[in-house]
């Protein structure tokens, strides 16, 4: 299975290389027939990355300490849930989880194209997998979830998820963040398409508005969570402190709030 989701990944990597590619080509040339493969390159980007994504899940609920992320952040006397949402306990799960918001968000752009300006969406759809790109190469390179122990046993049990992050909204704030972050790439999409194809009307803006509220939406829900958790698990002195992890998720909000 650690093969299996190091390949997915792998896969999702060429695919998106392959996907902003043909859409700047198609772009260019103005092409039907390689917009229709950008199209399907960014659909798989999605499949790929769900596939490397739940590969990891399945590694965390079956103990499987042959991977060292696995180990790191899991044991057996969890219970099933925080096992799942130990994926994104740390750099490596979370990079990942993040990849697989943003491909999703790019196939949901690739389902819905065909009623787009024919003009506007190759180059669209060039930047979403730009962004996938980005992404999926620090997470292959970087931050790979799939790497494995270097040692001549397997062990025991694991090493555990923090005792903090043990509890139901670490279930839920974490993705309400990476989906609000996710969301906005987008009407970012939308917006450099539109500047590197010259298509400089109102209508990606119209096209973009029910995707920005939404991703607003999304961020508004990660944060307060957030500040509830952080008040009700750690009760810092009955506020939240404003640390960087506050701020990286606020002011994109305040950002997203003027749009």
């Amino acid at each position: 299975m650690n093969e299996l989701g190091h390949f997915a990944m792998w896969v999702a990597w060429g695919l998106s290389l392959a996907g902003m590619c043909t859409g700047f080509y198609a772009g260019r040339k103005r092409s039907a027939q390689w917009f229709e493969t950008t199209v399907r390159a960014t659909i798989l980007v999605a499949v790929a990355s769900g596939i490397a994504f739940f590969t990891l899940g399945y590694l965390f609920l079956a103990d499987d300490y042959t991977n060292q992320y696995v180990w790191q952040f899991s044991n057996r006397t969890m219970p099933e849930i925080y096992k799942f949402t130990a994926i994104w306990g740390g750099m490596d799960g979370s990079m990942l989880l993040w990849c697989f918001f943003l491909a999703v968000c790019g196939a949901a752009v690739a389902l819905k194209s065909h009623s787009g300006p024919r003009v506007l969406m190759p180059w669209v759809l060039g930047v979403c997998n730009s962004s996938s790109l980005f992404f999926l190469s620090i997470t292959a390179w970087v931050t790979n979830p799939f790497r494995h122990i270097r040692a001549p046993f397997i062990p025991p049990d694991g090493n555990g998820l923090n005792p903090l992050l043990q509890d139901p909204f670490m279930a839920i704030h974490p993705p309400m963040l990476y989906a609000g972050f996710t969301g906005f790439s987008v009407p970012f999409a939308f917006c450099i398409g539109a500047l590197l194809s010259g298509y400089l009307s109102n209508e990606w803006l119209r096209l973009t508005r029910r995707w920005t509220l939404v991703a607003w939406g999304f961020l508004t829900i990660g944060i307060v969570l957030g500040g509830h958790w952080a008040y009700a698990v750690l009760g810092w002195g009955g506020f939240w402190a404003w640390d960087p992890v506050e701020n990286a998720s606020f002011l994109p909000w305040l950002t997203g709030s003027a749009y």
